[in-house]
């Protein structure tokens, strides 16, 4: 009995320790050759050819950053107004202008067919990827490959990993060339391969949708996938406003949506102290998280806006940034 004991305690040890020293995401896995052999098999399945799949996995492996990078949810230390201040530098401003003239040709004609304002897609340019200066390094193959054979987000990572090959088959962009962020958001506009999908477009009708170099396609799909999601070309996104002494806190929540005329009699303000607009939009108050109680009054685009990145740092930095660019 008591040699069976220490046994048991023995085996429980180095099971410890296999598990403390195996990768984190991985000691639950098939070996890694065998699960890739079941997605190749999976993706012929799917209609994507040999050629295509040998390309696309000839030097495919796994990322260990990108599963420290996946691992890391960092809490947010900044100020509402120090993320602003950082996020949106005179230098932005003052480059989404530059930009807005440069391409004002094919931005107004892109604006006019589905019905974006242009200093929006600009805006949304410059806080995605500093205007396609910063579109990411990692190969999207290898990107999403680690992070559908990890187990945090398998079945999610899995179906992008499917939708990139559908992307490579189609001869949009060479496997080589396929590069984005860590999660495999892809090019200029940072889509995934499912928003790649559904909303990127060939504007310039050369049988290629490529979000990586060419502005025409980058600016197009930006604005047909903030179109399908149900942008209003005869709208703003909001604005900051100011609450009367005893307001209701309740009511500020995207939960809570009124017209201008109900916030007006509610005592709330523009942030100038001025009436609101007369226009009868309806409209939500929020109060960002480390904003020391600063108020927006949003509409359907700030909503529209948040399908895009369901972050509210991220929809004030695009909405306040397409307000500095203005017409250029």
């Amino acid at each position: 009995m008591a040699k069976q004991s220490t046994r048991f305690i023995f085996s429980s040890l180095l099971c410890i320790c296999f598990l403390a020293f195996a990768k984190p995401g991985f000691a639950a896995k098939e070996k890694f050759d065998v699960w890739l052999a079941n997605v190749k098999t999976e993706a012929l399945a799917k209609g994507i050819s040999q050629p295509t799949i040998d390309a696309a996995f000839a030097n495919v492996k796994i990322l260990e950053r990108v599963v420290a990078l996946d691992r890391k949810q960092p809490e947010t230390v900044e100020t509402f107004q120090q993320y602003m201040k950082k996020r949106l530098p005179k230098s932005l401003v003052d480059t989404g202008k530059a930009r807005l003239n440069e391409n004002r040709e094919v931005l107004e004609e892109v604006g006019r067919k589905y019905g974006v304002q242009p200093r929006f897609i600009v805006a949304l340019w410059g806080v995605e990827t500093r205007f396609g200066k910063y579109t990411g390094g990692f190969s999207v193959i290898d990107a999403l490959t680690t992070l559908a054979y990890d187990n945090r987000r398998a079945a999610y990572f899995r179906k992008e990993l499917f939708l990139a090959l559908q992307i490579l088959e189609e001869k949009h962009i060479a496997a080589a060339d396929m590069k984005g962020s860590w999660a495999g958001a892809m090019g200029q506009s940072q889509f995934m391969p499912s928003s790649f999908v559904n909303f990127a477009e060939d504007h310039d009708e050369d049988g290629r949708t490529d979000i990586w170099t060419t502005k025409a396609d980058v600016f197009a799909s930006a604005a047909n996938y903030l179109s399908k999601s149900g942008w209003k070309g005869d709208q703003t996104w909001g604005r900051e406003v100011t609450l009367p002494e005893g307001f209701d806190v309740s009511l500020v929540s995207l939960k809570v949506s009124k017209p201008m005329q109900d916030w007006q009699d509610l005592g709330v303000r523009k942030a100038s102290g001025q009436n609101l607009p007369s226009r009868q939009l309806k409209g939500s108050l929020v109060q960002p998280k480390g904003g020391n109680g600063q108020t927006f009054l949003v509409y359907n685009n700030y909503r529209t806006i948040l399908k895009w990145n369901r972050s509210t740092y991220f929809a004030m930095s695009v909405g306040q940034l397409a307000d500095l660019i203005g017409d250029g």
